[in-house]
């Protein structure tokens, strides 16, 4: 069996040996938009994709900087080639944590380039609990124990074709980084 998975874009990728080169924002955006939140919990499909979009958003709106909006945007790509585990489980996975970090990491260095500061981190945690925290109470009437900030943002939650999600992320990522292609 080998070492990699085959990409949307055909790229050969290897999880556990990210190389940067192999990372293509066209990948992220195509499985994002196909994953569920909630690991398909919410009683309708509301994506990976529609949660990083709608971070990115939050960032904007809280004046954050575009580095800080583009990670958010970006803070669940390792999904994209890893998938996702649900919090009480991942917490207990050391490994696959370890993993995790180390394509995240990978992702963040190719599109982000400067590492991101405890300060920057802790904002993008800060939005991205923010919307888990909003889309629990949206889907399934039940508040989490993570931060109840008020959205500045507004998202409305609701299901949105799959090429419409991978298109807005896409459309997000060119905007932040200025239309450069990486």
């Amino acid at each position: 069996m080998p070492n990699s998975i085959t990409t949307y874009s055909k790229v050969n990728f290897t999880p556990l040996e990210p190389k940067k080169e192999d990372i293509m924002i066209d990948d992220i955006a195509h499985a994002l938009s196909l994953m569920s939140r909630a690991n398909g919990h919410f009683p309708e499909f509301y994506s990976v994709g529609q949660h990083c979009i709608f971070c990115c958003e939050e960032a904007i709106k809280r004046g954050y900087s575009n580095k800080v909006a583009l990670a958010c945007l970006l803070h669940d790509a390792s999904e994209a080639y890893i998938a996702d585990i649900t919090r009480p489980v991942k917490k207990n996975l050391h490994t696959y944590l370890e993993i995790e970090e180390s394509l995240q990491n990978a992702i963040y260095e190719k599109y982000i380039k400067d590492e991101l500061t405890s300060e920057e981190q802790r904002m993008i945690d800060s939005v991205d609990n923010t919307l888990l925290y909003h889309e629990f109470i949206h889907y399934m009437g039940h508040e989490l124990q993570v931060e109840k900030d008020e959205l500045i943002s507004k998202p409305v939650f609701k299901f949105e074709e799959f090429k419409s999600v991978e298109n807005k992320y896409k459309d997000l990522f060119n905007q932040l980084t200025n239309n450069h292609k990486f």
